[in-house]
């Protein structure tokens, strides 16, 4: 049979640039992969051994209600286990809130240099992108508020920002939500949440506990080194969890997944080993950098985002070198910052590889 129609996807999918994660290179045998805000020292030793007893039961489903982890999520972070849902990472949680609460002839808002899956789940809906004016490279909330239309729907903001390091305040977050109607949805994606530790900082939890339309995400693939499981939750109302359970997979999330991050949660002492390793070579990394001219834009996560201000030195050429001494970073052109590259605290062998590799650069 023909036709002279074709088949096409919904408006908004062929605006979809594919996302690109963070590339690997190696060169001279040497590789070390500082481009994706994985966690240096890997998963908790309890994790793995977890995921490798759930092994003998990978015939059978997996709990659907997650009821485990999510009492061990609740436990550890003082929050009522109804109101917590489980995803493949906290991405499909990002993905299915948009989805729920945007379509077609809405707007998602959001600021300008940050994660950019949030255009993608955007546009997948068939809603349209809006972004605010960034203010000293975080969300600036007196220019959200300022876009927010009769077509809003959602708005998204990255606390800490990935990729620029930057947070937003405890008193900010409250004034944005204030600001908005309560018909629009608020999702605040605290990925890095563990790795702040300022006073006037909270990851979103008291505001979704003082609300009905604001969600937290959170994921184990930064503190807890599980990137490869896909394991991330969110903390809602009860009608926002309810909504989103009906669309996400049934079965969604392994039970070695579950049961790595339930260990994952135990492991305390793991966990302050890496927020420490984290903040020591962070710290070392900004000032090294600092010292050959280059700028930082802020220091809430496992990560350094690098500037180059005064055009003396490109970060493509950087990029460049280090890739030819087999350190692959992340140039960030797609985030919105094309003038800066975004740096991965690794190991300690890989971390004093960079600071010679960027001796070398920089002098020579």
């Amino acid at each position: 049979m023909t036709s002279q129609s074709r088949l096409v996807p919904r408006p908004g999918i062929d605006q979809i640039r594919a996302y690109i994660p963070g590339q690997t290179v190696e060169t001279g045998g040497r590789s070390i992969k500082l481009s994706a805000n994985e966690s240096a020292l890997g998963p908790s030793p309890m994790a793995i051994e977890a995921y490798k007893n759930a092994a003998e039961r990978m015939f059978r489903y997996p709990d659907v209600d997650a009821f485990v982890i999510r009492a061990a999520i609740a436990k550890t972070y003082k929050l009522n286990p109804a109101r917590i849902l489980m995803g493949i990472g906290s991405d499909e949680l990002l993905s299915a809130l948009v989805r729920a609460y945007a379509g077609t002839g809405d707007e998602v808002l959001y600021p300008t240099a940050t994660f950019p899956m949030y255009r993608i789940y955007t546009l997948a809906t068939g809603a349209s992108v809006v972004q605010a004016p960034d203010k000293n490279y975080g969300a600036d909330v007196d220019a959200l508020l300022s876009k927010v239309t009769a077509k809003t729907k959602v708005v998204l903001i990255a606390n800490p920002n990935n990729p620029t390091g930057t947070y937003t305040t405890r008193q900010e977050l409250e004034r944005l939500r204030a600001g908005l109607r309560d018909d629009i949805l608020l999702i605040i994606d605290a990925a890095y949440a563990e790795y702040v530790e300022r006073d006037d900082y909270e990851a979103g939890a008291a505001l979704v506990d003082a609300t009905m339309n604001t969600v937290m995400t959170r994921t184990f693939s930064k503190i807890h080194g599980m990137a490869g499981l896909r394991l991330g939750w969110c903390y809602a109302c009860e009608d926002i969890i309810g909504v989103v359970g009906r669309i996400r997979s049934p079965f969604n999330v392994s039970t070695p997944a579950q049961e790595a991050g339930i260990a994952a949660l135990e492991d305390t002492d793991f966990q302050k080993r890496v927020i420490e390793h984290t903040r020591r070579w962070r710290d070392i990394l900004t000032q090294r950098v600092k010292g050959y001219g280059l700028s930082v834009t802020g220091s809430e996560g496992n990560f350094v985002n690098v500037g180059f201000p005064d055009g003396r030195h490109k970060p493509a050429d950087l990029d460049v070198f280090l890739k030819s001494k087999g350190i692959s970073i992340r140039p960030m052109a797609m985030f919105g910052l094309p003038n800066h590259l975004r740096i991965t605290v690794g190991r300690d062998n890989e971390m004093q590889a960079l600071m010679d590799a960027l001796e070398t650069f920089f002098t020579s």
